[in-house]
């Protein structure tokens, strides 16, 4: 089975969370500053959710040109990967309008978690029917910001019991993480066609 419909629904899906959140930036009521002082925890909350999802988009893209096949074991691991994201913009919006409160903190971090589990079992998908020798498989190897991620998502939830601004930053890095391009399946697809 091909993989170029799997490709176009996630995009459009990403691109649907994506307008969903920047709908939450409502325009404010008056001219000055002092107007805009308000909206700061949601576009702070907004700059971070874009980036998290650009960061699946860039990586999801990577995914799939280092894969050939698409199974059903395949678009269902994807489909959870969309559903966890789908989640992303009520959980920023949450946590935006509450001015980074405790609980919605720790939602947003448990939607961050999910998703972080749901590539790692949408790439497990994709290794399991290639096989251990595949181009992905060789290019996560140990995948040590894979693994970091999800305890970093975890600390940040835990943190939000006594500091929820350390949970942000414990967010913002790890998203500083994936930020730095990751280009172990460039290298390895390169090492292929040469």
């Amino acid at each position: 089975m091909g993989k170029g419909r799997l490709e176009a629904f996630s995009d459009g899906v990403l691109a649907i969370i994506i307008t969903i959140m920047v709908l939450e930036l409502k325009v404010p009521h008056g001219e000055s500053l002092d107007a805009l002082a308000p909206l700061v925890p949601v576009f702070l909350s907004y700059v971070l959710s874009f980036v998290y999802v650009g960061i699946y988009w860039n990586n999801h893209h990577h995914m799939l040109h280092a894969s050939r096949k698409v199974s059903g074991r395949v678009l269902w691991a994807n489909l959870h990967l969309l559903f966890c994201l789908s989640l992303l913009p009520f959980a920023t919006g949450w946590t935006a309008e509450n001015h980074f409160a405790s609980l919605p903190s720790s939602l947003y971090g448990v939607s961050l978690l999910c998703a972080a589990i749901a590539y790692w079992l949408l790439q497990q998908a994709f290794i399991g029917i290639e096989g251990t020798d595949s181009t992905l498989a060789l290019a996560v190897g140990r995948d040590w910001k894979g693994r970091l991620s999800p305890v970093l998502y975890v600390a940040g939830i835990a943190s939000t019991a006594w500091q929820t601004w350390l949970a942000q930053a414990i967010y913002v890095l790890a998203a500083l993480l994936w930020v730095v391009p990751d280009r172990r399946i460039e290298h390895v697809l390169s090492r292929r066609e040469g």
